[in-house]
C-alpha cells in the first residue's frame, strides 16, 4: 500500500534525524536475506548501539540533501537498509562486515563517514581495523612493557644481590 504525504515527510524527517545524529552510515543490500536473519542483525547491530533502517532511494536522497550532505542514491543498487554507528565510526562497519561474512545475502554497497559518501572497499578497510578498545590496550601494553620489565630487572638484581650478601654472612 503506498505511502500517504504525511507518511513520506514524517519518514524523511526522522532519517533527517538520523542522519544528523550518526557518526557514520553503513550501506548495505540485503536483497534474498530471509527475515530470521534481518532480525538477528537488528539485534546485534542494536548491542553495538548502531541502529538499521530500510528506506526507499527517493527518501533517502530528501532526508540527505536536508541534512546538508552530498550524496546520490541513484549509486545504490538492489533493496537499501541504512546501518546508523551513533557512539563510534568503526562498529557499524566491523558488526555488518562479520555479518556479511556468513551470510552471503547481505552485500556491502558504500557509506558515509565523517560526512563523506565512501566506497565499500573502504567500509571493508574499516571494518577490518581494530577496535578503539584493542587499541587502548595495545598502546598501554606498550607504554607499561619497557617499566614492567625494568622493575624485573631490578628485582632479579637485588634478589642477586641479598643471596651474595647473604653467603658472604655465613
Amino acid at each position: 500500500m503506498p505511502q500517504t504525504k504525511e507518511q513520506k515527510q514524517k519518514a524523511i524527517k526522522d532519517l533527517e534525524d538520523r542522519i544528523k545524529k550518526q557518526k557514520a552510515i553503513v550501506f548495505v543490500d540485503f536483497t534474498g536475506l530471509k527475515v530470521k536473519d534481518f532480525s538477528d542483525l537488528r539485534k546485534k547491530m542494536k548491542k553495538a548501539n548502531g541502529e538499521i533502517k530500510v528506506a526507499k532511494k527517493t527518501l533517502l536522497q530528501l532526508a540527505f540533501k536536508k541534512a546538508g550532505i552530498n550524496f546520490d542514491s541513484k549509486n545504490l543498487k538492489g533493496e537499501v537498509a541504512l546501518v546508523f554507528g551513533f557512539k563510534d565510526e568503526i562498529t557499524p562497519a566491523k558488526g555488518i562486515y562479520q555479518f556479511s561474512q556468513t551470510n552471503q545475502n547481505l552485500k556491502i554497497l558504500g557509506g558515509i563517514f565523517e560526512n563523506q559518501e565512501i566506497q565499500a572497499e573502504k567500509i571493508i578497510e574499516l571494518a577490518k581495523l581494530s577496535s578503539k578498545e584493542e587499541l587502548l590496550a595495545r598502546a598501554v601494553w606498550t607504554l607499561s612493557s619497557p617499566l614492567s620489565n625494568f622493575v624485573h630487572a631490578l628485582q632479579f638484581n637485588l634478589k642477586g644481590l641479598t643471596y651474595l650478601l647473604s653467603k658472604i654472612k655465613s
